[in-house]
């Protein structure tokens, strides 16, 4: 664990700090401490008889108002939801399965009207190893569903493969929380907003 990766949790308040779970793995409790930023995480999580060893989901609201926030319209929901755990030596099956999982999920979890605008099911295997044939399907997939023919926005089914001792990974397109998983890389954050430096001076 670098210096920067013992630094960065201490950025955030405490009290939000102590929500975010530790992982006795100390892999996931790295890729932790870079998704604690954005995501409420969960550990041991299980859905439709499937365990992940982290869960994350990022829930983003945007509102458009004229002249007071009781005056909104355009009221827009994205959501991502985000799946990992390990696998050895993953197949395209494995992945196959993980994605219509996505499916599944998305039709009990996406309340299909006007403010829903976009969902992510994003799914991240830890692998020892990553095989030829998994990396060929990751990177040709894309899977994106019209709801209503996008009148009540759409959603999508990502994937992406990590296998840490080799340094290697393989994502979808639209995968990007691929960067946190990549603890051998430096991911690059956006610089502050407004937004991130009111909400840290009001937790302190």
């Amino acid at each position: 664990m670098t210096e920067a990766d013992d630094a960065e949790p201490a950025d955030l308040p405490a009290e939000i700090r102590e929500n975010v779970p530790t992982w006795d793995d100390e892999y996931f409790d790295r890729v932790s401490d870079r998704l604690m930023y954005s995501y409420d995480l969960e550990r041991d999580h299980a859905v439709r008889g499937e365990r992940f060893d982290l869960y994350g989901e990022l829930r983003v609201r945007n509102q458009k108002q004229f002249f007071h926030p009781a005056l909104s319209y355009a009221d827009h929901e994205t959501r991502e939801h985000v799946f990992a755990r390990r696998a050895d030596r993953p197949t395209v099956a494995d992945l196959e399965a993980l994605v219509a999982l996505g499916h599944d999920l998305a039709d009990d979890w996406i309340t299909a009207d006007e403010e829903h605008y976009e969902t992510k099911f994003t799914f991240v295997v830890v692998a020892d190893d990553l095989p030829d044939e998994v990396a060929s399907f990751v990177e040709g997939f894309r899977d994106r569903t019209l709801l209503k023919y996008g009148y009540y926005g759409h959603y999508e089914v990502n994937l992406a493969v990590v296998a840490p001792d080799d340094e290697a990974a393989v994502a979808s397109e639209q995968a990007d929380v691929v960067g946190a998983f990549a603890l051998w890389g430096d991911v690059e954050r956006e610089p502050e907003g407004f937004l991130s430096r009111f909400a840290k001076r009001f937790w302190t």
